[in-house]
């Protein structure tokens, strides 16, 4: 791909957050921190469901939570982890109307997925809760997200 296209970011677009101190937070910066702590909730979240009792039983019979495991149903796993690795480097370096857009969009179905893989117990409830509650943010700043031009 070529660098210089309108889809990739141009060095002349200045997008800060500023604060009432003057603190200024580049927007992609915090968009692609937001989706790096998301991606660690989900990874986390995975990892500590290897302590449920039973579930290595499980998992050696090939049916988890009642659902056979398929060669669709790891695919489709792969994806829903891809989505939050991809917008870590894609908030970075796409252009300001694209990136905004793609993090409203990807955040709201990647919302969607967190809610609808249903929660089993009370550590689900709190990562999914943590998930939407970061995604929500991501979403909320690239709504209220403006650029500004340097001058």
């Amino acid at each position: 791909m070529n660098p210089d296209s309108k889809i990739f970011r141009q060095d002349r677009d200045m997008d800060l957050l500023s604060s009432n101190n003057n603190v200024e937070i580049d927007k992609r910066a915090l968009l692609s921190t937001l989706w790096i702590f998301v991606l660690l909730n989900i990874i986390f979240r995975d990892i500590h469901e290897f302590f449920r009792l039973g579930l290595l039983e499980e998992m050696m019979t090939g049916i988890v939570n009642g659902n056979q495991v398929t060669e669709q149903v790891m695919l489709i796993g792969a994806f829903m982890v891809e989505i939050p690795i991809l917008m870590v480097l894609l908030s970075r370096i796409l252009n300001y109307r694209i990136n905004r857009w793609a993090n409203i969009i990807i955040g709201a179905v990647t919302i969607a997925l967190v809610i609808g893989m249903g929660q089993k117990d009370l550590d689900d409830i709190f990562f999914a809760t943590v998930e939407v509650i970061a995604l929500s943010a991501i979403i909320w700043l690239a709504v209220k997200w403006r650029r500004q031009k340097l001058s």
